[in-house]
């Protein structure tokens, strides 16, 4: 009996003793709660050379409507707006994978991003901590900010990270799991996905 009932003890601790605040990087504390543009932010967005984000031109994409500030500053952006072709990588800065694969999207961004643009997108509640993991991999592709995790709530979900949503020409929206190993892999998943040879 004395076990069953520490167990429930623990188990009310689990449930009820974790805030947002408690969250780390990855964690979700509503993007209220979360300035991504201030003064510091803009100065190390600057520093590093994160190009700013774009609106798109359209009105009713294949994306969800859903607006994301940029981060480090800039204007917002509503995902509807944007038209393909379009990759949209979904990433966190406490996420190995994530970290790993940033510098082959750099890469791709850098060769073929005139052709095919890149846009990352982070679920960081703590936009210092994903600016300076740009500046460790050498990421400048563009980056909305997602500290509410708003992204959870529509079908471009991913279903873990990092993933890919690769928007076609077209409309038609392909979400796969991310993780590649060099910019060739990536150069693979956009004919495979959005049938454009590179």
């Amino acid at each position: 009996m004395r076990r069953l009932l520490a167990g429930a003890a623990v188990l009310l601790l689990l449930a009820t003793g974790c805030t947002d605040d408690d969250s780390g990087p990855a964690g979700s504390a509503g993007p209220s709660r979360v300035d991504v543009d201030t003064p510091e932010l803009r100065a190390l967005k600057q520093e590093i050379g994160v190009e700013t984000c774009v609106p798109g031109e359209g009105t009713d994409g294949a994306l969800p409507e859903l607006t994301l500030a940029c981060l480090g500053g800039g204007p917002d952006v509503d995902l509807a707006s944007l038209q393909g072709p379009l990759i949209v990588n979904f990433w966190y800065a406490a996420c190995g994978p994530c970290r790993e694969e940033m510098p082959a999207i750099q890469e791709f961004h850098e060769r073929y991003g005139d052709q095919v643009p890149v846009v990352g997108v982070t679920k960081d509640i703590y936009p210092e901590f994903a600016l300076e993991l740009a500046r460790t991999t050498g990421a400048t592709y563009p980056q909305l900010a997602d500290p509410g995790d708003d992204i959870s709530g529509t079908e471009i979900r991913p279903r873990g990270y990092p993933a890919f949503a690769f928007l076609t020409a077209d409309g038609e929206v392909e979400m796969t799991a991310g993780g590649i190993d060099s910019v060739e892999e990536l150069v693979e998943l956009v004919d495979a996905k959005l049938g454009i040879k590179l």
